[in-house]
C-alpha cells in the first residue's frame, strides 16, 4: 500500500468490531493499516475479546488505545459468553441486541474525552452504531466483512421484505447479472427476521441503517466484485463506498506467525507432496458436521484418491459426540493412511496452510473470509455453502466467475459419496479449468492491494475523507 494522504495529525477513530472471529480478524486488519496511518484509534470490546487484540497492540503500542465495557447480560446467552465462536451461528441474534445496551455508557465516554473520535466504525452487524453516532453528532462508516454481493443482496431483501418473505424464489433485476435465488439461498437474516419479534425487527432496522452511513468499507476487491460496488455508490448516492481487500494479505505479521505455530508435522506432510496436490477441506469455526455428513465426506475422500488435509470441528459436548456429530468414522484415518491424508481436530492455520504449494483445492463452506483467503492462495474452491452468506458467495464463485465448482449445498444437505469422491477427483485434475482461473484471481488479489491497484487507491481515498472531518471539542 501507498504511504497515503492526510495532515499531520489524523483525527481519532472509534473502532467497534462485532466479537465474531471472522468478523472481528478483518476488521482488525483495517484498523492495522489506519493505525500506519497515523489515525489515533480507540477499539471498544468487551474483556474476554482483549486476547484478539495482542498482536496490534504490540504492533501499534501508542497509537492504539482500548476501551473496554462489562458485556451486557441477556437471557439467550449463558453467563461467561462474549463471542459467536463460544455459542455458534444461533448466537448471533441476541449478541446483537446485547450490544446496543452499551450506547449509554458510550456516549458517556464520548462527552467526558478530552480528545473524542471524528468518526465511529463498526462491523456490519452493529448497524444501530450508525444511529448512536448521529446522536452524538460524528459519522458512521460501516465495515462490511462480508462482500458486496451480498450486501447488495441483503439491502434489497430487508428493504422489500414484506414483499419477498412470503416468495419461494426471489429475481434481483436491479442488480449486475439479475441473479435469482430459491428462498433458502438468500442470506440467514431473512429467515430470522420472518419470526416478527422485537429482537429481530431491531436487527433488520440495524443491518438496513448501515446503508444511510457517511462511508461503507469492503473486504473486497474490484476484480471479484466491482460492478456491485459501483451499483453500491448508486444505491447509497455517494462515492464513499471502498473496497479495500483482500485484508489477509494486510494483516499483522505477528497474529501470522501466531497462528503458524505447532503444525511442523503438517507442514512437512504438504512438503512431500507435489504442487497443488493436495485437498484443503475445512467448514469454518461454527459449523459441525451431523454423522451422515461425515461418514458421506469420509467415504467421498476416501474414494476420490486425492490427497487431503481435513480439519474437523469436534464435539462441544457429550450429547453431541453420542450423536456422531464431528466424529471420523471408525477406521478411515487408518484405510487411507498417513501417506495420502491427515486429520486435523479442532483449529488449524488456514491461510498457512492453503498458501502451501501443495494444496490446490479447497473444499469450503464459502464464508467470505475462506474465499477471499482461496483467492489469495490461487486454490480453486469445491463448494457447500450452508447458511449465512455462503449460498450468495457460492454464485458468485461458481456461476460467476468460474472458480469453483459445487459439491454439495445446505446446513442439513449429505452428498452422495461416490459422487462426491468422482467431483473432487475431476476437480483436483491439472487440466481441470478452476485452476488456471483460481491463479489468475491470485495475481489479481496481490495486484489490488499493491500500489496502483484498487484496493490501494480505495483505502487511500478513505484516508484522504477520514483527514478531512472535523475535530469534535473534548472536553477540557
Amino acid at each position: 500500500m501507498s504511504s497515503g494522504a492526510g495532515g499531520d495529525h489524523p483525527p481519532h477513530i472509534l473502532v467497534f468490531p462485532y466479537p465474531a472471529q471472522g468478523h472481528m480478524l478483518t476488521l482488525l486488519d483495517l484498523t492495522h493499516q489506519l493505525a500506519l496511518k497515523n489515525f489515533p484509534i480507540t477499539i471498544l470490546l468487551t474483556p474476554k475479546n482483549l486476547p484478539t487484540l495482542s498482536p496490534l497492540l504490540s504492533a501499534h503500542p501508542t497509537t492504539i488505545q482500548t476501551f473496554l465495557l462489562p458485556f451486557p447480560p441477556h437471557p439467550d446467552i449463558p453467563a461467561g459468553i462474549e463471542n459467536v465462536k463460544d455459542i455458534g451461528n444461533s448466537g448471533n441474534l441476541p449478541i446483537i441486541n446485547a450490544l446496543s445496551n452499551l450506547q449509554d455508557p458510550i456516549i458517556r465516554w464520548f462527552n467526558s474525552h478530552r480528545n473524542p473520535p471524528a468518526a465511529l466504525l463498526s462491523d456490519f452487524f452493529l448497524g444501530w452504531t450508525e444511529h448512536l453516532a448521529r446522536r452524538i453528532g460524528i459519522p458512521h462508516i460501516a465495515f462490511f466483512s462480508s462482500g458486496a454481493f451480498l450486501a447488495s443482496v441483503l439491502d434489497l431483501s430487508l428493504t422489500n421484505f414484506s414483499k419477498i418473505s412470503t416468495l419461494p424464489a426471489v429475481d434481483f433485476h436491479d442488480l449486475p447479472g439479475s441473479p435469482s435465488f430459491k428462498e433458502q439461498h438468500l442470506p440467514s437474516v431473512m429467515r430470522v427476521c420472518k419470526k416478527m419479534t422485537p429482537e429481530t425487527d431491531f436487527l433488520k432496522g440495524s443491518l438496513l441503517a448501515n446503508f444511510s452511513s457517511w462511508g461503507c468499507v469492503f473486504n473486497t476487491f474490484d476484480a471479484v466484485e466491482g460492478e456491485f460496488l459501483r451499483y453500491l455508490r448508486k444505491r447509497v448516492g455517494h462515492h464513499r463506498v471502498y473496497g479495500v481487500g483482500p485484508l489477509s494479505l494486510m494483516g499483522v505479521e505477528e497474529r501470522i506467525e501466531t497462528e503458524n505455530r505447532n503444525f511442523g508435522h503438517v507442514m512437512a506432510w504438504l512438503d512431500g507432496c507435489p504442487e497443488d496436490s493436495a485437498l484443503y477441506v475445512c467448514f469454518g469455526s461454527q459449523k459441525m458436521l451431523s454423522k451422515a455428513q461425515m461418514e458421506a465426506l469420509a467415504f467421498g475422500l476416501e474414494k476420490s484418491g486425492v490427497r487431503f488435509i481435513w480439519v474437523v470441528k469436534t464435539a462441544r459436548t457429550a450429547e453431541q459426540a453420542a450423536e456422531g456429530k464431528g466424529v471420523v468414522p471408525e477406521g478411515f484415518e487408518e484405510r487411507v493412511g498417513f501417506e495420502r491424508g491427515l486429520v486435523i481436530r479442532g483449529w488449524a492455520p488456514q491461510r498457512l496452510l492453503l498458501s502451501h504449494r501443495a494444496v490446490g483445492g479447497f473444499v469450503s463452506h464459502c464464508g467470505w473470509n475462506s474465499v477471499l483467503e482461496a483467492a489469495v492462495a490461487g486454490v480453486r474452491i469445491l463448494a457447500w455453502p450452508m447458511e449465512a452468506d455462503q449460498h450468495v458467495n457460492a454464485r458468485l464463485l461458481v456461476e460467476d466467475m468460474g472458480v469453483a465448482v459445487r459439491v454439495c449445498e445446505g446446513a442439513d444437505g449429505v452428498p452422495d459419496p461416490v459422487e462426491l469422491g468422482n467431483v473432487v477427483a475431476t476437480a483436483m485434475r491439472e487440466e481441470a479449468p478452476q485452476k488456471a482461473k483460481a491463479k489468475e484471481l491470485r495475481d489479481e488479489a496481490i495486484a489490488a492491494v499493491r500500489d496502483g491497484g484498487s484496493s490501494a487507491f480505495d483505502l487511500d481515498e478513505l484516508v484522504r475523507e477520514l483527514c478531512k472531518l472535523p475535530k469534535p471539542v473534548g472536553k477540557k
